[in-house]
């Protein structure tokens, strides 16, 4: 499969509730439109961001179907379509297909922490399954297990479909590693904001972002910075964002994001069990960082 750009910036989006905390549908175009028109090259719907382990299979679609419908053309629709069962992904993954996504997330299976030749069936199995290309995503502090180099570099070899990975393991030796091992054209997408910086600086592609729900421009102005040669630029940009980097993780994501969004009066609701609102004083934070950036 020829390389395909998903751009450098693609916002992991939070799925918004109603006060019921059903899907709100109308919000969810809302916020896709304001996401494109405010730095985001692309979306990730559905993704752990997104809530997916608390969304139904057909709430999960009818999300895809609305996004595609206000933005697809305009930007990379991406559906978070993997999961711990390799046949449920399966499923859901032809389905986002049908409805015109652009390509598809898969993160490594959680709790049940297959061998590294388990991932590599399971990626693999769910890949045949579509046309579409596959971001792979590592997140092994909250999945319990690391997807190697290795695994992804068979996978990239043996499987065209497979193009990039979301890699967020906070290692910036495994990043080394995967550069050295995968094709030129597989693309490496951070996926932790505060690593976006000094994983460009080895040949990442950019960002799948919590962080530019509310500064997507500016995560755009220092990827642009850095790829135009002004280094001293990109790592002041960095540095002034860090803060809003880091905090965005004060408790469980999306918590604090979804909080952040609400500050700016961009309605996106609470989050389902078993997560839990933001408190007073996880608030006011929030919205210290907002300001301080002035953002709010």
């Amino acid at each position: 499969m020829a390389a395909i750009d998903f751009g450098r910036v693609l916002t992991a989006m939070v799925t918004p509730f109603n006060t019921d905390l059903s899907v709100n549908y109308a919000q969810a175009k809302k916020l896709a439109r304001y996401l494109v028109e405010n730095g985001s090259d692309g979306l990730v719907v559905c993704g752990t961001t997104g809530e997916s382990p608390t969304l139904a299979k057909d709430e999960k679609l009818a999300l895809f179907a609305a996004v595609v419908e206000e933005v697809g053309g305009k930007a990379a629709v991406v559906a978070g379509t993997g999961s711990y069962d390799t046949a449920s992904s399966i499923a859901i993954t032809k389905e986002a297909e049908k409805v015109g996504c652009d390509g598809v997330m898969l993160v490594a299976p959680y709790y049940n922490k297959p061998s590294q030749e388990g991932l590599y069936r399971h990626f693999k199995a769910i890949a045949e399954s579509t046309t579409l290309p596959i971001i792979l995503y590592n997140i092994p502090g909250r999945t319990g297990i690391n997807v190697l180099p290795a695994t992804v570099k068979r996978l990239a070899e043996d499987v065209p479909n497979i193009v990039a990975i979301k890699e967020a393991a906070g290692s910036i030796d495994q990043v080394s590693e995967l550069k050295k091992v995968l094709p030129e054209d597989f693309a490496i997408y951070s996926g932790d904001d505060s690593m976006t910086l000094p994983m460009l600086s080895l040949g990442a592609k950019g960002i799948i972002s919590v962080a530019a729900h509310v500064a997507g421009k500016q995560i755009q102005e220092m990827i642009d910075a850095f790829s135009s040669g002004n280094t001293t630029l990109a790592a002041n940009l960095h540095k002034k964002l860090f803060p809003l980097f880091k905090g965005l993780f004060i408790t469980t994501n999306p918590v604090p994001v979804k909080t952040a969004l609400t500050l700016k009066g961009i309605a996106v609701g609470g989050v389902r069990l078993p997560l839990v609102d933001a408190t007073a004083s996880e608030i006011d934070s929030v919205k210290g960082l907002l300001q301080n950036l002035e953002l709010l």
